[in-house]
């Protein structure tokens, strides 16, 4: 987005504004204006950023930044798309939970997470929504099943058998 042509419209409305007055008086606006333009530049990147976070703030899912390239600004859109896939793959074991969501930062070893970023990428989900996936899974699994049997380990029969 170009704001020259901005800035240019209200130097040209401050000396329009002037064209009555004495020369000296017109002389000290054109100065003035030239002066300005880093101001008014500074003033409408205010009021891009002011409107991109008003956006922001009614979309679901998307972030609109304002941000500068060279001289000139630029609208980004970046759309949350783990929060877009959550949303899709939901199933109906989470499709009551509304309450909201929360962040959390999980750590785990380089070659689980490894394992983890495949089985996502296997069942064509982010790595986000296969976590909630599984959690969900385990949590609900695990009051169905009943108490784990107990595993030994070590235990020896000897013997014979008949067949």
């Amino acid at each position: 987005m170009d704001l020259s042509e901005y800035a240019e419209s209200l130097r040209r409305e401050l000396v329009g504004i002037t064209r009555f007055a004495g020369d000296d008086i017109t002389r000290a606006a054109e100065m003035l204006t030239e002066s300005l333009d880093s101001s008014v530049r500074l003033a409408l990147l205010d009021v891009l950023s002011a409107a991109a976070s008003e956006i922001t703030s009614r979309l679901d899912g998307a972030i609109v930044d304002v941000r500068l390239t060279g001289m000139e600004p630029e609208f980004v859109v970046t759309v949350d798309a783990d929060a877009q896939e959550e949303t899709s793959a939901e199933g109906p074991e989470s499709a009551g939970d509304d309450a909201g969501q929360t962040r959390l930062t999980l750590r785990m070893p380089e070659t689980l997470k490894a394992r983890v970023e495949a089985a996502a990428a296997a069942s064509g989900q982010s790595v986000n929504a296969w976590l909630v996936r599984a959690i969900s899974r385990a949590l609900d699994g695990s009051s169905s099943r009943g108490p784990k049997p107990r595993i030994t380990v070590g235990r020896r029969y000897s013997g014979f058998a008949r067949s």
